[in-house]
């Protein structure tokens, strides 16, 4: 079974019932919706199509809503504005449609923040400039490199500190909407501060609507603030295009190590995004760079990878996802297996010690009941070599983990306080469906109130006799 998990982004290519059910059979686990493109009635639909597909194929995927967070772009510019080195460029509080030098932008309150001697950079940092003069409505810029600027491109600004909220009215209104359909996990766009975790959580509750919620790192000031934001979500995104624009591409490789190393040993589910097979939007076959990106990535112990417009506009949407699974395949043979990282509290030590009971006594398989999904999660944070499979009482829960490396939801289960029960009804469940021969053997972790949330602090191993004396038990 691949560990690694695959997010593809729902696009134009692939919103068709038929290829989200191929996509699913291809390996497909998390289905991104983006919006900043679409409105509410194109994504729901999209919705029902996954949902529809999850049950003709049988197999349960999460839906990943991401909010458009207060995306910095110019306004309109009349076809292609080339510029050169040296050049003169200058931002303003309202359109001058009579000089094309001079470029509004979709939050012009920035250009109060923004100081001479900073840099502001646009199109994903292909173009790059500095801050020669400021006055109350306009900002002069020096183009530093050759490039061209079309409409709506977006800007960066990698020195400043910009004090808007990551949370817009779009959002909002986003948010609501994803309340209402069942949405699993939610990516919050340009994080800075904790404060924009909190405004959304608050959000949500208002909505009764509680999430997965992935903080996507963008900005220098995230970078500042990481462990905070990470305290604060239920996993991270590591986005590359807008993180490239803001430290250049030299040093994403170096980023992406260090936010994937933080997740990690804080136990949150990364993503790593953007870019990992561009080639493929246009040919059948990836680049060797591109495969050898995912395969470091996968080395770093992200928890997924992530398509864009490899599936929203590439014409090999379902060869880019065979890529991908193939790739990390071949990559999991040799993974190093078995993290040690230091245990947070007592049901995170019972985890550390059941993947040392399947490492050292040779067990095929952890099996975790949870409530929330942090018993599976939990373990997985210590990459066992074995297959990890999660029960719960929600489905809810079981969507979620398909984010998660390593762990496959397994069934269902009514919720039972009683674990000798609810042990027993699992063997017997598991040998009635033939799910499992007698002769498998693997390790159990199970709270001893079964069904309350974080209490996991009972290992059980099953074999051929651990089973029968289950089934033999008195409740």
């Amino acid at each position: 079974m691949r560990k690694t998990k695959i997010v593809i982004t729902l696009g134009p290519a692939t919103s068709s019932p038929e290829m989200i059910e191929r996509l699913i059979r291809k390996g497909v686990n998390v289905f991104r919706l983006n919006f900043s493109h679409g409105d509410h009635p194109t994504h729901a639909k999209s919705i029902q199509m996954i949902r529809e597909a999850s049950k003709r194929t049988g197999t349960e995927v999460a839906i990943l809503q991401d909010i458009s967070g207060p995306k910095v772009r110019i306004g309109h510019i009349e076809g292609t504005l080339a510029l050169k080195r040296g050049d003169t460029l200058r931002l303003a509080k309202t359109e001058h449609p009579e000089d094309d030098h001079t470029l509004d932008l979709s939050y012009p309150a920035i250009i109060d923040m923004v100081h001479p001697g900073e840099e502001v950079f646009f199109a994903d940092g292909t173009l790059q400039t500095r801050v020669t003069a400021k006055d109350a409505d306009t900002l002069t810029l020096e183009l530093l490199n050759d490039g061209e600027l079309t409409s709506r491109k977006g800007v960066n600004f990698p020195s400043t500190h910009l004090a808007i909220s990551s949370i817009t009215a779009k959002d909002e209104a986003d948010l609501a909407f994803g309340a209402a359909h069942g949405i699993d996990i939610v990516a919050l766009s340009f994080v800075q501060t904790p404060a924009d975790i909190l405004k959304a959580r608050e959000i949500m509750r208002q909505h009764d609507f509680a999430p997965f919620v992935v903080s996507k790192i963008e900005t220098a000031e995230a970078i500042t603030n990481l462990r905070e934001l990470m305290e604060l979500s239920d996993g991270v995104m590591v986005a590359r295009g807008d993180l490239g624009a803001e430290f250049g591409v030299t040093k994403l490789p170096r980023i992406q190590k260090h936010i994937l190393e933080v997740a990690n040993t804080m136990n949150k589910p990364s993503i790593t995004a953007t870019q990992m097979l561009t080639s493929m939007k246009d040919n059948p076959f990836p680049t060797r760079a591109e495969v050898s990106d995912i395969a470091n990535a996968v080395y770093d112990g992200t928890d997924a990878v992530m398509l864009s417009d490899e599936t929203t506009i590439g014409h090999f949407p379902v060869e880019a996802v065979e890529v991908l699974h193939d790739t990390i395949k071949d990559v999991e043979k040799d993974y190093p297996y078995f993290k040690d990282h230091p245990t947070h509290d007592e049901s995170d030590a019972v985890s550390k010690s059941a993947v040392e009971l399947a490492k050292n006594l040779h067990k095929e398989a952890l099996v975790a009941f949870t409530t929330s999904g942090m018993s599976a999660q939990t373990l997985s944070k210590y990459r066992p070599s074995q297959s990890i499979y999660a029960v719960s009482h929600s489905l809810e829960t079981h969507r979620k983990l398909n984010l998660i490396w390593g762990v496959r939801p397994l069934f269902i289960m009514d919720p039972i306080r009683n674990p000798t029960k609810l042990l027993y009804l699992f063997v017997k469940r598991l040998l009635d469906e033939k799910r499992i021969a007698h002769d498998k053997r693997f390790v159990v972790t199970i709270g001893s109130i079964a069904g309350k949330s974080g209490s996991s602090n009972l290992i059980r191993i099953l074999n051929k006799e651990g089973m029968e004396a289950v089934l033999a038990s008195e409740f």
